[in-house]
């Protein structure tokens, strides 16, 4: 079973500490105004029964009374207050954390058992759910630590009888909330891990709608989702009689305390053993007393949802972050424009997949060389372009440039120096122009426009009516996939790094389109070290030299072939 408090959460957020400090406030205060409020009560009751006091003669006491009433109802307000803001603040501070983590990540070290959908579940509706714990749960459960103590040694010093009673039955009320806290717990985790399945299902669909309706599949999907959502609904179903049960469990047992209360109560009055005040003063303290316990009981089921996404959260956040360097950290990372970068008995595997992507490749770039990677589909050419652009750290083996590993130096400094064009780009929603200046937020228009013509999109931008201003991405214009390869080859001129990664940039194009492609390939290679990945053997003799892969390992080419030939 969880913690009552997560110190994950208390140490990743500021706003859940000083929310926890205005609770503890809160629960100080409103322990002295709940007796204030049950003495004051019980004094009105007893004046009035026992000397038929008048209203005007219980002026002062109802006067004090509707104070401290309306003192509880503004320390409540502001306990509300406090949750709420905290509840933003922390959702957003975890959010951002969660982001920034993934941004940073380890180069290709996420395992394989998460899934982006999971993420996003979690990032979404689980980091929601936490509005009640830190709203309703939160506040809670540190009025439960407060309040009961300090009422029961108020009343064991008015009698010490009653207060015996209450302290035998309290831990019968928390040992239930235990035993139901376990089954709700669990029962919330089963929930969250259907609603990710739900959600990572949905995503992929989504995702994939064209190939499912070419292959006539999408029937067949709609009914796996109606399926996985059936089995959520019957998840919070069974939260929900959980909830229900722990809410009677909960109520019976403070009632039957409070009965407990009443008859010792009621035996020590006709005894003669306790005044009225005092007998009324207690009474009227056993509701308040189990009162925060039976908050929490109940509280706790509704937050179960968020604490189950936050600890799914934090596993992801305590997973290694991008590698650091070792040693010093060099002033500057090694230039590509001056330094080979060479491949030394590097080997790559992917995490969850048996088997190599990558078997001891040697490999030497020079400086400003204009290199072309040949193979058939799978034979690890992608791999090693990830490799590279540091989106990846061999499993074995070194990438030296100037005689420095790349793992000991910072991945950020070293992607500052690197353009890499993916075999499939990702367009953002948004204009053409903060596309392409996604390389280089800080360029001016000129160089923008400079890079958008070396890459040949001006045709397109001339052909619609928004020009640069057209809206791309998700809820926008579609481009089609050499479009949208020119745009990616666009941020590649603007960024204007020295090592240039291109990952099939001519795939699916026309040969005329390819051939388009090719010189502003050939234009912006010039001065710079490139790695060309190609199937078209057009664009593979425009390198310099052409070096051919086959199932993770370099080809050796036979004298007098080419490596063309070879790869073939």
């Amino acid at each position: 079973m969880r913690a009552p408090i997560d110190r994950r959460l208390v140490r990743a957020s500021s706003a859940v500490r000083a929310h926890l400090a205005v609770a503890a406030a809160a629960g100080t205060l409103g322990s002295g105004l709940i007796v204030a409020q049950a003495a004051l009560l019980a004094t009105v009751i007893a004046r009035a029964a026992m000397r038929g006091a008048t209203v005007a003669e219980l002026k002062g006491d109802l006067i004090a009374l509707g104070a401290v009433l309306a003192s509880r109802a503004a320390i409540a307000g502001a306990l509300e207050l406090s949750g709420r803001t905290a509840a933003v603040r922390a959702m957003s501070q975890l959010r951002a954390l969660l982001v920034s983590h993934l941004l940073l990540e380890a180069p290709g070290r996420r395992p394989h058992d998460v899934r982006t959908g999971d993420l996003a579940a979690d990032a979404v509706q689980g980091v929601d759910a936490l509005e009640a714990y830190f709203a309703g749960y939160l506040p809670q459960l540190v009025l439960a630590s407060i309040v009961p103590p300090v009422l029961l040694v108020w009343v064991g010093t008015v009698d010490l009888l009653t207060a015996v009673a209450l302290a035998v039955t309290v831990p019968l009320l928390i040992a239930f909330m235990i035993l139901i806290g376990r089954g709700a717990e669990t029962q919330a985790r089963r929930r969250l891990g259907t609603l990710e399945l739900l959600s990572s299902h949905f995503l992929d669909v989504v995702r994939g709608l064209q190939t499912l309706r070419a292959h006539r599949r999408e029937r067949h999907q709609a009914r796996v989702l109606e399926q996985v959502g059936e089995l959520h609904r019957r998840q919070t179903m069974a939260t929900l009689r959980i909830a229900f049960l722990s809410a009677l469990v909960l109520e019976l047992c403070a009632m039957l305390g409070t009965a407990i209360v009443a008859a010792t109560i009621g035996v020590q009055l006709v005894g003669g053993e306790l005044t009225l005040r005092a007998g009324l003063t207690v009474l009227l303290l056993a509701p308040e007393l189990y009162g925060p316990l039976r908050g929490v009981g109940l509280q706790f089921h509704s937050s179960a949802d968020g604490a189950a996404a936050a600890d799914r959260i934090f596993q992801a956040l305590e997973r290694p972050v991008g590698e650091r360097p070792v040693g010093e950290r060099p002033a500057r990372p090694p230039d590509p424009r001056r330094h080979a970068i060479e491949l030394c008995r590097v080997s790559y595997e992917y995490p969850g997949r048996p088997g190599l992507a990558l078997d001891s490749i040697d490999l030497s770039l020079a400086p400003g060389s204009l290199t072309a990677l040949v193979g058939e589909s799978g034979a690890g050419k992608s791999t090693l372009a990830r490799l590279l652009a540091r989106l990846a750290d061999p499993s074995d083996g070194a990438i030296l440039c100037g005689g420095a590993d790349l793992r000991s130096v910072d991945p950020g400094a070293w992607r500052a120096q690197v353009a890499w064009v993916p075999q499939r780009p990702t367009l953002f929603a948004g204009t053409i122009a903060e596309n392409v200046a996604l390389a280089a937020p800080s360029a001016g228009p000129s160089a923008l426009r400079a890079a958008i013509a070396a890459a040949g999109l001006q045709p397109l931008i001339d052909s619609l009516p928004a020009g640069l201003e057209t809206v791309i991405g998700e809820p926008g214009r579609r481009l089609s996939a050499g479009q949208g390869r020119r745009v990616a080859l666009a941020r590649a001129f603007l960024k204007d790094a020295p090592l240039l990664v291109l990952d099939e940039p001519t795939a699916h194009l026309d040969p005329d389109g390819a051939d388009a492609m090719g010189e502003a390939i050939e234009m912006l290679a010039r001065g710079r070290t490139t790695l060309l990945i190609v199937h078209h053997p057009s664009l593979a003799r425009r390198a310099e030299r052409i070096v051919a892969i086959h199932a993770g390992a370099l080809v050796p080419q036979p004298p007098g072939a080419t490596a063309l030939e070879a790869a073939a």
